[in-house]
């Protein structure tokens, strides 16, 4: 009992917060990498551009934003076929953030997970840009009352020498954002009671330069380090990870890792590409259900509209995942309640580099050599939003699932949250 006192005095988290569980929850994955050259960042077409002189013919996403609500919108080399010049928005700009907060709680999307590279966390420019953007999100999650917690993505990761890097940022952002210290009404994420860190690329067999016994030492620090611990986990694994299949390294140590977390979320992005491989996939997500509950982990699935990466990869074979007029993202996501899934990920509310993004996406994008995806006719540009959030009610029980896809809606202040 001693012990226990001691440990409370110390541990550097507020008691709870307001969203005090991911079951229920629908969230979305958020990258917040985008720049312009004088937003401030110093980072240019961050993550715009693909290399060399940002153009037609020469960018990174296959999606451009619908862009009619944002305040600060930037000129870019880019025109529509009224010969208007093209406008792009910087994640950089708190306005940016707020109003895609404000979409979330207007739709019903419970929150996001702010997707933060181990690589971006070193000093410079890069980290001054995420850690402004985690800081703009914990700002507009208060105030529109969405869910945020942060998601490590460890692609890139130079194994145990990065330990020390993870353990450095995750301290600084405890200390220096009170990023869990906010107040027992904070937006902060938790589950099971503390709060919840992702840690995703677990497990995978692609040749990266950690181990599984690596992230087992983060595991390790994130659940009983006595200042910073005391952490649920969620863990994001290959999608064959439970019979060690064809993306997933063959070692027994990852089920061991898994047992000791809180939550697991398989990546199946690209693992199924149409309605009939979608089919043979539930087939493997019912019996991952089944395995975590007899070994008492959390199951969050991933579910994702569509995809494309056409300008990010203009030698791919591999080009475009179709959204077939949102039946694709609702199979998955009414497939997901029926198997039993009490919380979903959802790959992702910005993502328009890999053609995934459910925030609201123009049918008038720039013409010109690079070509841009836009949504079949009679589909709204905020479709995705409200399917995202229509399966958030379902999953709460405040609405039955429907035995159709929601009609698409627009303007859709009538169903608003």
């Amino acid at each position: 009992m001693i012990l226990t006192s001691s440990y409370a005095k110390k541990n550097k988290h507020s008691k709870t917060a307001a969203h005090k569980s991911y079951k229920g929850l629908v969230m979305a994955g958020y990258q917040g990498w985008h720049n312009t050259p004088t937003d401030g960042a110093n980072r240019g077409w961050g993550h715009y551009l693909q290399k060399g002189v940002f153009g037609p013919g020469n960018l990174k996403i296959d999606i451009w934003p619908e862009l009619s609500e944002y305040k600060i919108m930037y000129p870019t080399p880019f025109f529509h076929k009224d010969s208007t010049v093209a406008m792009l928005p910087s994640d950089h700009d708190y306005a940016t953030t707020d109003l895609r907060f404000s979409w979330m709680k207007d739709y019903g999307v419970d929150g996001v997970l702010m997707q933060r590279f181990i690589g971006n966390t070193r000093l410079g420019d890069t980290r001054n840009h995420f850690n402004k953007v985690l800081a703009d999100g914990l700002i507009a999650a208060r105030k529109y009352g969405r869910a945020i917690a942060v998601m490590y993505d460890f692609s890139g990761m130079r194994d145990t020498v990065d330990i020390p890097v993870f353990i450095r940022d995750w301290k600084n952002l405890v200390d220096s954002m009170k990023i869990t210290s906010g107040g027992n009404h904070q937006p902060y994420l938790y589950h099971n009671g503390k709060p919840l860190v992702v840690l995703w690329g677990v497990g995978f067999n692609d040749g990266r330069r950690y181990t599984t016994n690596t992230i087992a030492r983060i595991v390790d620090f994130l659940q009983n380090d006595p200042d910073y611990g005391n952490c649920s986990v969620m863990l994001g694994v290959p999608t064959y990870w439970r019979q060690f299949g064809n993306d997933t390294e063959k070692n027994p140590a990852l089920h061991e890792l898994i047992k000791k977390v809180d939550i697991i979320h398989p990546w199946t992005v690209g693992r199924y590409i149409n309605e009939k491989t979608f089919l043979k996939y539930n087939e493997i997500e019912k019996a991952d259900i089944i395995w975590c509950k007899e070994n008492k982990v959390d199951y969050a699935p991933t579910c994702f509209p569509g995809f494309s990466w056409h300008n990010l990869n203009l030698n791919t074979r591999f080009d475009q995942i179709k959204r077939d007029r949102g039946n694709f993202f609702w199979n998955q996501l009414s497939a997901a309640i029926k198997n039993g899934a009490q919380m979903i990920y959802v790959a992702m509310f910005d993502e328009v580099d890999e053609g995934t993004a459910i925030m609201k996406v123009s049918q008038d994008p720039p013409i010109g050599p690079s070509p841009f995806l836009v949504f079949e006719e009679g589909i709204p540009s905020d479709y995705y939003l409200y399917l995202t959030g229509y399966a958030s009610r379902v999953l709460k029980g405040k609405i039955s699932l429907p035995s159709f896809i929601p009609l698409p809606m627009s303007p859709l202040s009538a169903v608003k949250k």
